[in-house]
């Protein structure tokens, strides 16, 4: 009987060309593949004309799903985890899955591959040696908390945002860190409307404040200096 492990396997961020040969192979040859969105992943799948078993996976069932697919890989089953986009675990369910798994002594593999975060940082052009990743900022509960904790930090900054949520953060960070803190923004990366904004948050706001806010985004912010 095989082993049984746990295969993470980045999936374009956009760009469907982005994904890695070994990671086609990887999606060849798990049993099962574990999507966050199973219509998202199947587009994928469809277009490199790979035929899988999915299964759910995400934020809403995970804590259901754990034991249920540690005693599947216990059995011996390979299983394959992706995210809508990027890197499982990274802003994305995962991390309840590893963990379990290294408790159990089952075996787990993460291939390199696309997240949205790498790019926005390097074109940014905000310093790349240190930088802290902290995804999402808290919608409501913790969020000034969250803030005031930032004031203080040396290295870059990055964060996911939301478009709806984009301009009230910005604002934000010009509270707390003061409007003449350079940042960056970056949306769509990868992908037909890619664009990265570069400048002062207040720059940022004015930009933004006059122009559509469509897209997934990429905030860099420059450290405390």
């Amino acid at each position: 009987m095989q082993e049984g492990k746990l295969i993470l396997i980045p999936t374009p961020i956009g760009n469907l060309e982005d994904i890695t040969l070994r990671g086609l192979r990887m999606l060849k040859e798990a049993d099962a593949i574990l999507a966050e969105d199973t219509r998202q992943t199947v587009k994928l799948l469809n277009h490199y004309e790979i035929s899988k078993p999915l299964w759910s996976y995400h934020a809403h069932n995970e804590h259901k799903q754990v034991a249920h697919l540690i005693e599947e890989m216990q059995g011996g089953k390979v299983l394959g985890m992706v995210s809508d986009a990027g890197t499982p675990a990274i802003s994305d369910p995962g991390f309840l899955l590893v963990r379990e798994c290294l408790k159990a002594g089952i075996s787990v593999e993460c291939l390199p591959g696309a997240t949205a975060f790498v790019p926005a940082l390097v074109k940014s052009g905000l310093p790349s040696d240190a930088f802290i990743f902290l995804g999402f900022l808290p919608e409501k509960k913790g969020r000034q908390t969250a803030f005031k904790a930032l004031v203080d930090i040396e290295t870059t900054m990055i964060f996911y945002e939301s478009p709806h949520r984009l301009l009230k953060t910005l604002t934000q960070f010009g509270e707390y860190l003061g409007l003449e803190r350079q940042a960056s923004v970056s949306r769509e990366l990868t992908k037909m409307f890619e664009e990265t904004i570069n400048g002062s948050i207040a720059e940022l706001i004015h930009h933004f404040s006059n122009h559509p806010i469509k897209g997934e985004f990429v905030l860099v912010v420059e450290g405390k200096k």
